[in-house]
């Protein structure tokens, strides 16, 4: 039996907990117990280098929600957070899905509960509940249609311009779907991502100034979106360098660029995996402590123990996953297929 006693993740993005001797030995046993049970292991960019590498798909939340809805496997190991894993199992009721610690929360998703949204919806009455992905399931069920940072935009352009739209709950994505679609009939939950709130117009500042020709990557739900593009209309970033993207997004960007330098506002853990797209490229984080500790619960003696035991389960009541499945399906049938998601 593998044994795995990791030490706490740091927060460079691309630490390993394991050595590589270590590191074969669990991914082995990994394997041989995804295979036994009929498992597929989904993993978001933002989980331990190890869990991204180890997992058959990992990518950002509607990459990995078209997932779970299309794969033949018997069961989910879902290694992100709570309202992810809800997500694989509204989308796929039939199957088991397992999330590897159930503590791994979302202070996001924890900004709205379903009965705030209903009191929202009554001040309200007529208008288009959109929400962010990173909801919960009883949230989602009083949603009209889901969305992620890379099609909200798409999302708030399909519902006709004279519906008012109740946005939620990100501040910062919904502030920028206000700026790119040019809407003025949206009202904004005051909610965000802890994480991503904390990188800060200052953090932007003091980085561009330390690496002037840097591209800039930037995920929708940061804290410092409006400054950067301020910035940008302001004449004093080149547009050519900057963008808005999903991580989703970021990858292909990635991928892509030939930049020597690319400032990257996220979560520290997708720098693992924009570096092993792009050894040519140096990737840095705007700020070195955005890490989530949600995220990092998810632990590869996490994963192995759930793969030995099968507990972990996560239900989803009937009448709300069906009402939170429309939701979701009606975000999925919305833009071209691919990776750009969350």
């Amino acid at each position: 039996m593998v044994t795995v006693t990791a030490a706490a993740p740091t927060v460079t993005g691309d630490e390993r907990t394991l050595t590589p001797a270590q590191y074969e030995e669990w991914a082995a046993e990994v394997r041989r117990l995804a295979d036994e049970r009929g498992a597929v292991v989904l993993a978001h960019n933002y989980q331990v280098p190890e869990i991204q590498d180890v997992a058959h798909h990992t990518g950002d939340s509607l990459y990995l929600s078209r997932v779970a809805a299309q794969t033949d496997a018997r069961e989910i190991v879902f290694c992100g957070v709570h309202f992810m894993a809800e997500t694989a199992k509204i989308l796929s009721p039939e199957k088991t899905v397992l999330l590897p610690d159930h503590d791994a929360g979302c202070s996001l998703a924890d900004s709205i509960t379903a009965e705030q949204l209903r009191e929202w919806k009554a001040e309200h009455p007529g208008a288009v509940v959109v929400s962010y992905v990173n909801t919960t399931a009883a949230v989602k069920a009083e949603t009209d249609v889901c969305c992620t940072s890379s099609n909200a935009a798409d999302v708030v352009r399909s519902i006709p311009e004279d519906r008012e739209i109740l946005f939620c709950p990100d501040q910062f994505l919904g502030a920028h779907v206000k700026r790119v679609t040019g809407r003025e009939n949206i009202r904004i939950w005051a909610g965000e991502c802890h994480v991503h709130a904390g990188i800060s117009p200052s953090d932007v500042r003091s980085q561009i100034a330390a690496h002037p020709d840097a591209e800039i990557l930037v995920h929708p739900e940061c804290g410092c979106t409006t400054s950067v593009l301020d910035l940008v209309s302001n004449g004093d970033l080149p547009a050519e360098r900057t963008r808005v993207l999903s991580t989703g997004g970021m990858a292909e960007a990635a991928a892509a660029t030939r930049a020597g330098q690319v400032l990257v506002a996220t979560e520290v853990g997708i720098l693992h995996q924009l570096r092993a797209l792009n050894s040519g490229t140096q990737f840095i984080p705007m700020n070195d402590r955005a890490a989530c500790r949600y995220m990092k619960m998810i632990t590869p003696e996490k994963l192995l123990r759930t793969l030995q035991t099968g507990q972990g389960a996560i239900e989803v009541p009937d009448d709300v996953a069906a009402r939170a499945r429309r939701a979701v399906e009606a975000m999925i049938a919305i833009g071209e297929p691919g990776r750009g998601g969350e």
